[in-house]
């Protein structure tokens, strides 16, 4: 029986092999998993700022009240005109009108939006917003939805053709809507 194999087990060599293929698996799995998690970060902060913008527009029309959104890179501010007279008087005051809510973003995920000297999104009385604007992530993540279109009658989400960070505009043109 010289030409039969030896059934006992695995040698030291297999055993090293398959530890390393493991190894390299976990590896780059690993990579791969920290990129999906920071496109989730995004994807999230945008959906929630997404959400946060529709119910500032739905408020405006239930309570007919203006509502003021002011950005910073870090953070946003929903306030509610209730200055006099009865409905408010349509100028964005965040000393006098009332605030309803303040979101912290991520840093490791700031924003940017197209008009950098405008810091504030306007919804009048009827939901209609009054200044178009796009509000973009400004980071290199890759992430499906990572913009978010603001025009009269719609808030889109999108993902920017070009990331803000390889030189792309924070505009409605360079952020395409799904």
């Amino acid at each position: 029986m010289k030409g039969m194999m030896n059934n006992k087990g695995m040698t030291l060599i297999e055993l090293v092999i398959v530890v390393t293929i493991i190894g390299i698996l976990a590896t780059s799995l690993g990579f791969s998993f920290q990129g999906w998690i920071s496109g989730y970060n995004v994807e999230n902060q945008i959906k929630e700022m997404h959400i946060d913008l529709m119910n500032a527009r739905a408020l405006t029309m239930r309570n007919n009240r203006m509502q003021f959104v002011n950005l910073t890179a870090t953070q946003y501010t929903i306030y509610e005109d209730t200055d006099t007279p009865p409905d408010g008087n349509g100028i964005p005051d965040t000393a006098n009108d009332t605030q309803l809510s303040q979101k912290n973003l991520n840093i490791r995920y700031p924003i940017t939006w197209s008009d950098a000297a405008d810091t504030t999104v306007e919804f009048n009385t009827k939901g209609i917003s009054i200044n178009d604007k796009t509000i973009c992530s400004n980071t290199s993540v890759d992430a499906d939805y990572n913009c978010i279109i603001i025009s009269a009658t719609r808030i889109n989400m999108g993902q920017l053709a070009a990331k803000i960070t390889d030189g792309g505009a924070c505009d409605a043109a360079n952020c395409i809507a799904k």
